[in-house]
């Protein structure tokens, strides 16, 4: 990156960040702890240093990154299709969901990788079908190298689906469960509802089970009231955070809660309204329209669609500073997420019908950053 635009980028770092700062003590109140939380992590942030580098390009709407110990596997939204990408460039498509019917918003979306102490392992898939959103698990065999998939067995099945607003994002916690966003398929007050799996963060045992401790007796339903959340993750403090698409207004970055109702579609973005949880922070929709998001310690790396940009937070026990990356460079930014060597994987989305994609898009690029902070 030349060097003044990356002085640019640090100059519009102090300056966002100062905004967030004087946005969340004007208009929220100090965020709840999660439960069973650690003491905040004082250590720097880690910031982009502005380097990166582009491991592959021309990949057709691709939406989630899981990264290996060799390589990464992606999901192919519109064809259904996951691909092995190796650390020297080859790839190779090591599947393809057939109870995939990608239309509009929905197909493959959302991957997460599960193996446990018997060095079983499992890769995990939500699909969009032509009746439903769905999750599936194969069996995975070869690894890292050579990843090899068995037969898809279902997980979960009745998610409601639209042509929008499907969510999409699988996670394990912390707790070892497997957390899955869904959207309110265009339902409205459906996210209210308990009874229904539309506007929520699910979570559920590796083979879809209901664990004992989830807040309602029975239910996979963990929080409620969101509208489109497509990003999962945890800080190292033990917090759990999610990132949504707003409506018209704001786009939000929640801080979860089991039980919680997050006010879609009642309110969208702060609301300071008793009834609902409000966002710990907020942004217009052309600033964000966040997807993919992902941390390093206590600092949260989210990706923005429409915003055309990679936001950077910073949190704290009751704080939470934002500051925004790759602003023009990059285009639409649909997934990011942390390797095991501390640097960010981050893929485009301008392939998706409603980007502007250059020759080499879609793109897999590698994010370089700095451990103490420092620019």
């Amino acid at each position: 990156m030349p060097a003044n635009a990356y002085a640019r980028r640090m100059l519009r770092l102090a300056a966002v960040a100062a905004a967030s700062a004087l946005l969340l003590c004007a208009c929220s109140p100090a965020q709840p702890r999660a439960q069973n939380s650690a003491p905040a992590n004082t250590t720097a942030p880690a910031m982009p240093n502005g380097e990166y580098d582009v491991l592959a390009t021309q990949l057709d709407a691709p939406w989630s990154i899981v990264p290996l110990e060799s390589g990464v596997l992606l999901s192919l939204r519109d064809s259904a299709q996951i691909v092995h990408l190796t650390d020297e460039g080859d790839r190779q498509v090591i599947g393809t969901v057939d109870a995939a019917a990608p239309a509009g918003e929905g197909g493959l979306l959302g991957l997460a990788l599960h193996s446990d102490d018997t060095d079983d392992a499992w890769l995990y898939a939500y699909v969009t079908t032509a009746t439903d959103n769905r999750i599936v698990r194969y069996p995975v065999t070869g690894l890292p190298h050579d990843p090899q998939l068995g037969s898809a067995v279902e997980v979960l099945t009745g998610i409601p689906k639209a042509t929008i607003h499907n969510g999409g994002r699988l996670a394990f916690g912390p707790d070892g469960m497997l957390y899955a966003t869904t959207g309110d398929a265009t339902g409205g007050d459906i996210a209210h509802d308990v009874d229904s799996l539309a506007g929520k963060i699910l979570r559920m045992t590796p083979d879809g089970g209901v664990p004992v401790d989830n807040p309602f007796d029975g239910s996979l339903v963990y929080s409620l009231g969101h509208r489109n959340p497509q990003g999962l993750a945890w800080t190292e403090d033990g917090r759990m955070w999610a990132s949504e698409f707003g409506q018209n207004t704001w786009d939000e970055l929640n801080l979860i809660e089991p039980g919680a109702d997050y006010g879609w579609p009642t309110v969208e973005g702060i609301a300071h309204d008793e009834s609902f949880t409000d966002p710990v922070l907020q942004w217009s929709t052309d600033e964000a329209s966040p997807s993919g998001l992902t941390a390093l310690g206590d600092t949260l790396y989210m990706a923005g669609l429409g915003g055309e940009r990679l936001w950077v937070i910073t949190t704290t026990a009751d704080d939470a500073q934002a500051a925004a990356f790759f602003e023009d460079e990059l285009g639409r930014i649909r997934d990011v997420v942390a390797t095991a060597s501390g640097s960010l994987l981050l893929v485009t989305n301008n392939t998706d019908g409603r980007g502007n994609p250059g020759p080499d898009d879609d793109r897999l690029i590698t994010v370089h950053v700095n451990e103490s902070g420092a620019g």
